[in-house]
């Protein structure tokens, strides 16, 4: 049976080995949205690429914001698959 959902991508540079740190990311965004994604991705990049997609709409990319702290990627992907939903602690953190 196939659930339709939101995917996530994270596509990262295997030239700067920044798997341990999508993989971490990965990590963090299923355990928070283990309900709500049917889908999480890694892909290999090069050019020192690091970008988290929600369904093919970049959320987050380096070379604009830099390298995310996992509160402001959850915020992000928060505020496309399921609006409205608090994350508790990281939305506090957020709004001191």
């Amino acid at each position: 049976m196939n659930r339709v959902g939101p995917a996530v991508q994270i596509e990262y540079c295997t030239q700067c080995r920044w798997l341990p740190r999508a993989a971490w990311l990965a990590q963090e965004l299923l355990t928070t949205f283990e309900a709500e994604l049917t889908e999480l991705s890694l892909k290999p990049g090069t050019g020192g690429v690091f970008v988290v997609r929600v369904d093919d709409e970049v959320v987050w990319d380096r070379r604009e914001q830099g390298f995310p702290e996992p509160t402001a990627v959850k915020q992000a992907v928060r505020d496309r698959v399921a609006p409205g939903r608090s994350l508790g602690h990281s939305d506090k953190v957020s709004q001191e």
